[in-house]
């Protein structure tokens, strides 16, 4: 491939904005806008964490991208679906009898957003040069996280100073701004002598052969419990009111700090994953996030109280962020790593919709107390199982230093 074919790294941060826009709507937007609606906390949770689940299975429709149309043409469709929901979203009527309706679109939306990102997975294999990938991944990150920033924080700031409609058309208009990028990258066509079927088959063959390491199905499982799943911050907004927190201070804190300071816990994250290795880095900032949750509950409910906890939430969010992609990409190995990455990843957002849906239920059931302070028991007993059942296999050399 000649030089000529390659992109710039910086150009993966416009083109992954609009994903984290959509996202940070629906998580922080949204939930403050349904919860003054009337909407109770666990109805709200139940619509966040029914879209968040498109991230679930955007694994399996993850070939189209690659096996159809060329990417930058899958590109546009995820981000004209992506905006147009959006769009759409902000202007049914926030009324309690349109809760299905409500839910369907936001499910719709979020399947719109996986498409914005699996052509970008995409791109950043065939068009960034190899000694540059780790910063195109490092601009992936910092566009996810900072349109989840501007989706959330801005959104909320427009709604309450202008309305939820013009907030939706203005992050719409943004994310066509952002994706114009796309015009600057050469494109990538489809195999024309591969299929659907081909591409299934190669991947129940890579799943299979994970299946066969007793180490990757650990991570496999580890990726499903509950530790360090963030899910209390796509709730931050709903529960704000028993902080007394007002509508700027919610917008600002969950919104472009977050995501501010979620991106340096990435950087250090990645640091500490490094100097400590994988398993002490993901499990150790699980339980710095347990810590802090608990910490929150048992501080009184003041501003202040909210804007630190949730800072350092964020925070702790990023550490966790940066082990899981080294614990991920420790567990692909180096055969098919797209693929199997891409499940791993699938599978990472599971524990993340049913605690979302849990922490809904517990707050309505007692409060935000004590939704924090479940939220953060059920990761310390995950986290003590993961410690035992890893000594044991280390004990049994069932831990290698690397997955081929």
């Amino acid at each position: 491939m000649n030089q000529q074919s390659f992109s710039k790294p910086f150009y993966i941060f416009f083109l992954v904005l609009p994903y984290g826009i959509s996202i940070g709507f629906i998580t922080v937007t949204l939930p403050f806008v349904l919860t003054n609606k009337g909407f109770s906390v666990a109805e709200v949770a139940g619509i966040v964490s029914l879209g968040l689940s498109a991230n679930i299975w955007r694994f399996f429709w993850g070939p189209m991208a690659d096996l159809t149309l060329s990417l930058k043409k899958w590109y546009w469709i995820g981000v004209t679906a992506c905006v147009s929901t959006l769009i759409l979203l902000c202007f049914i009527p926030f009324k309690i009898q349109n809760i299905t309706l409500i839910t369907g679109v936001v499910f719709l939306s979020q399947v719109a957003a996986t498409f914005v990102v699996l052509p970008v997975g995409g791109i950043m294999a065939k068009r960034i040069e190899e000694n540059k990938k780790g910063s195109a991944g490092g601009w992936y990150q910092a566009g996810n996280l900072g349109g989840m920033g501007l989706g959330g924080g801005a959104g909320l700031w427009l709604t309450t100073h202008y309305n939820v409609g013009a907030a939706g058309i203005v992050l719409g208009l943004g994310s066509l701004l952002c994706a114009l990028f796309v015009i600057f990258i050469k494109d990538v066509y489809s195999e024309k002598n591969e299929n659907i079927f081909v591409s299934l088959n190669v991947m129940l063959k890579d799943v299979v052969s994970m299946l066969r390491i007793p180490i990757v199905i650990f991570v496999m499982l580890l990726f499903c419990m509950p530790i360090g799943t963030g899910a209390a911050s796509n709730l931050w907004s709903s529960i704000a009111a028993d902080w007394k927190a007002d509508a700027d201070t919610v917008a600002l804190v969950t919104g472009i700090l977050s995501g501010i300071i979620s991106a340096i816990g990435c950087v250090i994250g990645g640091f500490f994953a490094d100097k400590f290795g994988n398993w002490w880095a993901y499990l150790g900032a699980g339980f710095l996030c347990a810590l802090i949750t608990i910490l929150m509950a048992l501080l009184p409910y003041h501003p202040m109280t909210y804007i630190a906890g949730v800072l350092a939430y964020a925070f702790v969010l990023g550490l966790i962020n940066a082990a899981f992609t080294s614990l991920a990409l420790y567990a692909t190995g180096k055969k098919a790593a797209a693929t199997k990455y891409s499940l791993l990843s699938s599978i990472a957002n599971i524990p993340v919709v049913y605690m979302t849906a849990f922490d809904g239920w517990a707050h309505d059931l007692k409060g935000s107390k004590y939704m924090l302070v479940t939220e953060a028991l059920a990761a310390v007993v995950f986290i003590a199982l993961s410690i035992v059942v890893l000594k044991k296999m280390s004990q049994r050399n069932l831990v290698p230093a690397g997955i081929e």
